[in-house]
């Protein structure tokens, strides 16, 4: 075990999650315990590479008494809204040219004056965003920086772990607005098509749209073919059940062979240079939000001759109070991230392994999407309730 008193640095990135703030306090209630000074780092890395943006206060220090009255619910003290990748920032030249530099080297001169002896990064967002900043810890963690990870997502697809902070929160959020809006389309007998987040994995959708009684729910790890999802429509219907809630997460793509009825006229205008490959080599949507359930949507009233009506989540559900489950998890995560440290554990990541806790190698987590197996539970219950999954 490591002696001594030790200065531990802790920042976010990768996003907001309801409650973050736990985490942090979960953290230095810890340090305080077990002997630790504490520091906040500003947006990631940006506190110290930038200080300039916050006043030259992009360094915080945190005791018991400066986080007493955080309650987890109104944003973070450190703030989520990172922009700078250490090893990747971004400047305009002298020849009014955009160009990267390398400024890790840079950042780790910058710890060591600072005398912060470790990093506890509060990482993930989703499959996109979270699989950068956990690239990021783990590349300065090659560097020789002390790192453990907190994992966090709303969307619960941070592969090492069972559950990610903030997933809850977002999942009870989801399904509170999916009930609403559920009972407003049935009463107008219309179907609302819910777009949610979910690009790599379905579980927020799945999960929510269950909980809603769904009428269907397509998830990236179902191709889904709408004149299915249409034909359980109509049978749900025969059966006495009106129609009136459709959930898509963000991924859902049509099975192979299959082809959107709707014109794609639109889908074409919203595509740039360099982006998204899935829709020819350098192509790039520049906002997918919405995209998937407007689609959805347009095709399954053609289908159905019914009107649909197209909502988007989008980043909604990181508003908003914790649950208890988040506000613990979170407090838990902090604490054992701490306990991590003083213990001498490095490149590693805090995560839930029912029902304790548990440290597992960094490398584990990055680029390891948790998707829905093929065999999950969760699927076999969907389809006993009736759920169309598009299949």
């Amino acid at each position: 075990m490591a002696t001594g008193m030790q200065r531990v640095a802790i920042n976010c990135g990768g996003g907001y999650v309801p409650g973050l703030d736990k985490a942090v306090i979960g953290a230095v209630l810890a340090a305080a315990e077990l002997g630790c000074d504490v520091v906040g780092i500003r947006d990631g890395y940006d506190g110290l590479l930038l200080p300039e943006q916050y006043g030259g206060e992009g360094l915080i220090k945190l005791d018991p008494r400066a986080v007493e009255r955080l309650d987890g619910s109104g944003g973070s003290i450190l703030g989520a809204g990172a922009r700078t990748d250490p090893f990747r920032v971004r400047r305009v030249n002298s020849e009014d040219m955009v160009e990267e530099l390398d400024r890790s080297d840079e950042l780790m001169k910058i710890i060591r004056a600072e005398k912060i002896d470790a990093v506890i990064s509060i990482v993930g967002g989703s499959a996109l965003t979270g699989a950068h900043a956990f690239s990021v810890a783990w590349k300065l963690s090659r560097k020789g920086l002390r790192t453990v990870c907190i994992p966090k997502s709303v969307e619960n697809d941070i592969g090492a772990t069972a559950l990610s902070f903030g997933y809850n929160s977002a999942l009870s959020y989801t399904t509170d607005t999916l009930e609403r809006i559920r009972s407003g389309a049935r009463d107008v007998r219309r179907i609302a098509v819910v777009e949610v987040l979910g690009y790599h994995a379905g579980w927020l959708a799945l999960q929510a749209g269950m909980a809603a009684c769904a009428d269907a729910v397509l998830i990236p790890e179902i191709p889904y073919d709408l004149r299915k999802v249409a034909e359980r429509l109509r049978r749900n219907e025969e059966a006495g059940r009106s129609p009136a809630l459709i959930v898509v997460a963000e991924g859902a793509e049509p099975a192979a062979g299959t082809e959107r009825i709707g014109p794609k006229d639109a889908l074409r205008k919203s595509l740039a240079p360099l982006s998204d490959p899935r829709f020819g080599e350098g192509a790039r949507v520049i906002e997918r939000s919405g995209m998937a359930g407007q689609a959805v949507a347009l095709d399954l009233q053609r289908l159905t001759n019914r009107e649909t009506v197209p909502f988007s989540l989008g980043q909604l559900i990181r508003t908003g109070m914790p649950t208890a489950v988040d506000c613990q998890l979170g407090l838990g995560y902090g604490a054992a991230a701490v306990r991590a440290v003083v213990e001498g554990h490095s490149e590693v990541m805090v995560a839930l392994e029912p029902p304790a806790l548990k440290l597992l190698p960094l490398a584990e987590a990055v680029n390891n999407v948790r998707t829905i197996p093929a065999d999950s539970e969760f699927l076999r219950i969907a389809r006993t309730l009736g759920i169309s999954l598009g299949d």
